[in-house]
C-alpha cells in the first residue's frame, strides 16, 4: 500500500477573548449578568461602575473607550457563534417549535423568597449535628436538583468530601446524614427516586388504613401502580375497589416534585423571574426596553489609565519590577475594556433580537391576543437580524419578556407552521391549545387515544398526522391515554 501526500486548504476560525466573552454573556439572563458584573468589579480593580444605569437602547450607549493599539474592536457581524456551537446546542424549536411552553402561561408576581437550598441549609443548621455532619449535610444539600431529588449517588459525594475537604466518610454515615435531611421540609426532599419521595411523604401522615395500604402498594407493587395495572393490585392484596380507590387518593395527593412545591404553585414558584425585556403598547405603537434597572454603566478606572500612561512615558528608565507592574496594569485595563465591550455587544445582540421578534409577532405585542401569534422559527429571526441561528438560540434560552398580558419566556414565541384544509398557515401553538382543551374535557375513565385526538383535529380542519399529535402531546407533558385513566 503506497503512502501519498496531499495538500488540503482548510479555513479555521479562532475566536478571540472578546468573542468568547460575548458568547458567554449572550447566554446569561439579566440576573446572571448582574452577578457576572459584580464578580468582574470585585476581581478587576481597573473596572469601575458608574452611577447611572446602562442605557435602555445600546445604540445610544454613552460607554466610551479610549482605544489603544492593544484594545480589540470586533463588530457584531464578525462574531459567528455557529462555529462555537454544535447542533446539540440548538433546541428543537429551531425547526419543530418550542417543546416545553405552557399555552396558558400568565403574569407572575415578584418575590424575594428563599430558595429551597437556602431553606434546607437554615433548617439543617438548627439540627443537633456536630461540625463534621454539618459539612456532610451541606454537601448533600448542594447536590439536590431543582425538584428536591438527590440524583447523585452518595459514594460520589463522599469522594468529593475526601478530595475537597479531606473528610473520609463511610457509606453508613452518609446514609445517616441523608436521613436527617429527609426529615426536613418540604416532605419528600432528599429522595433518590419517585418511590422513595412518595413514601417519605406518606410516613408523615396519620397511620390510617388508607395511608398504610398506600405505603404497601408503593413498597410492594410500585411498578404495577405506576403502570395503572389496578386489577393485579386488587388480586394480590385481596382488597375491595373502595379500599384501592382510597389508597390511590392518598398517593395522588402527594407531590412528586417537592422542590417545586416550595413555592406552593407554578405561578408563585416562577415569581422570582426577572424579565430581560419590557414591551409596552402606547398609542397604537409597540415600545421595547431592555431591563437594565440593576445594570450599571461601566468604565475603565481613571487612576489605572493614568498610571499606565505615566509608565508608558518613562519606559526607558523603568526597572524590572516597574515593568512587571506595567504588565499587571495593562492586563487589568485590557480585561476591563474587553468586558465593557462584551457587555455592550451583548446588550446590542439582545436588543436587535427582541426587535426582530416584535416585528414578526407585532399583532400579539400590540393586542396581547395569543391567537395573533404567527408561526416563527429561529431561522426567521436570524434572517431578520443577520445573526447566526445559534446566536438567536442563545438569546432565546432562559430569557423572559414582560408584556401587558403577562410574562413569557422567549421560547414561547417560536412554533412551526401547520396548514388547515383550506391551505391557511396556522401556528402549531394553536393546535396544541385545542389538543390540551380536548384532553381536559375527556372522560377520565375513558381517556382519548392519539388516534381519537387526531380524528378530532382533522374534523376541525387541521391536517395533522397521528405521530405529530403524539409529539405535541409529549411536548405538553401529557402522558398517553393509558396513564391518564383514572380508576
Amino acid at each position: 500500500m503506497a503512502l501519498r501526500q496531499q495538500q488540503e486548504l482548510k479555513q479555521i476560525q479562532k475566536l478571540s477573548p472578546l468573542q468568547m466573552q460575548v458568547i458567554k454573556l449572550v447566554e446569561l439572563n439579566t440576573v446572571e449578568l448582574e452577578d457576572k458584573i459584580k464578580q468582574e468589579l470585585e476581581e478587576n480593580p481597573a473596572l469601575e461602575a458608574g452611577d447611572e444605569e446602562m442605557p435602555q437602547d445600546p445604540d445610544d450607549s454613552d460607554i466610551t473607550l479610549d482605544n489603544e493599539d492593544e484594545s480589540e474592536n470586533v463588530s457584531q457581524e464578525d462574531i459567528i457563534l455557529g462555529d462555537y456551537a454544535s447542533e446539540e446546542d440548538i433546541p428543537d424549536y429551531r425547526i419543530n417549535g418550542t417543546p416545553d411552553y405552557d399555552p396558558y402561561y400568565r403574569q407572575t408576581n415578584y418575590s424575594d423568597e428563599k430558595s429551597l437550598i437556602e431553606s434546607l441549609e437554615e433548617q439543617i443548621a438548627l439540627q443537633n449535628l456536630d461540625e463534621r455532619k454539618q459539612k456532610i449535610a451541606q454537601y448533600i444539600i448542594g447536590n439536590l436538583d431543582e425538584n428536591g431529588y438527590l440524583q447523585r449517588d452518595l459514594k460520589s459525594i463522599s469522594d468529593d468530601l475526601l478530595f475537597h475537604e479531606h473528610i473520609d466518610v463511610s457509606s453508613l454515615e452518609m446514609e445517616d446524614v441523608l436521613y436527617e435531611i429527609q426529615d426536613l421540609d418540604p416532605p419528600g426532599v432528599g429522595a433518590r427516586d419517585l418511590q422513595e419521595c412518595l413514601l417519605l411523604q406518606l410516613q408523615r401522615k396519620l397511620p390510617t388504613h388508607s395511608t398504610k395500604l398506600a405505603m404497601q402498594i408503593l413498597t410492594e407493587y410500585f411498578e404495577e401502580f405506576s403502570r395503572k395495572h389496578y386489577d393485579k393490585i386488587l388480586n394480590k392484596l385481596n382488597i375491595s375497589e373502595d379500599e384501592l380507590r382510597s389508597a390511590i387518593d392518598e398517593i395522588v395527593s402527594l407531590n412528586p416534585k417537592p422542590g417545586n412545591a416550595w413555592s406552593n404553585s407554578l405561578e408563585i414558584s416562577m415569581s422570582n423571574i426577572t424579565p430581560d425585556f419590557i414591551v409596552e403598547s402606547e398609542n397604537g405603537q409597540v415600545v421595547m426596553y431592555l431591563n437594565n434597572q440593576n445594570i450599571p454603566s461601566l468604565n475603565v478606572s481613571r487612576d489605572f489609565a493614568e498610571m499606565l500612561q505615566g509608565y508608558n512615558q518613562n519606559k526607558d528608565s523603568m526597572s524590572a519590577n516597574d515593568k512587571q507592574t506595567v504588565l499587571f496594569i495593562k492586563q487589568k485595563v485590557d480585561s476591563a475594556k474587553w468586558f465593557i465591550d462584551a457587555v455592550k455587544q451583548r446588550q446590542n445582540t439582545l436588543y436587535k433580537t427582541m426587535q426582530a421578534i416584535i416585528e414578526l409577532q407585532y399583532d400579539f405585542f400590540l393586542t396581547g391576543n395569543e391567537g395573533a401569534l404567527k408561526p416563527m422559527i429561529l431561522k426567521d429571526v436570524a434572517v431578520k437580524t443577520g445573526f447566526d441561528i445559534s446566536t438567536i438560540s442563545r438569546v432565546s434560552n432562559s430569557k423572559y419578556v414582560q408584556t401587558a398580558s403577562g410574562i413569557y419566556p422567549l421560547k414561547f414565541f417560536f412554533s412551526e407552521a401547520m396548514q388547515t384544509d383550506s391551505g391557511e398557515d396556522v401556528s402549531s401553538r394553536e393546535i396544541k391549545i385545542i389538543l390540551k382543551e380536548s384532553i381536559d374535557g375527556e372522560d377520565p375513565s375513558k381517556p382519548l387515544t392519539d388516534d381519537q385526538l387526531t380524528s378530532i383535529l382533522n374534523e376541525k380542519g387541521y391536517k395533522i398526522a397521528r405521530r405529530t399529535v403524539a409529539k405535541y402531546r409529549e411536548q405538553l407533558n401529557i402522558p398517553v391515554a393509558r396513564l391518564r385513566k383514572k380508576f
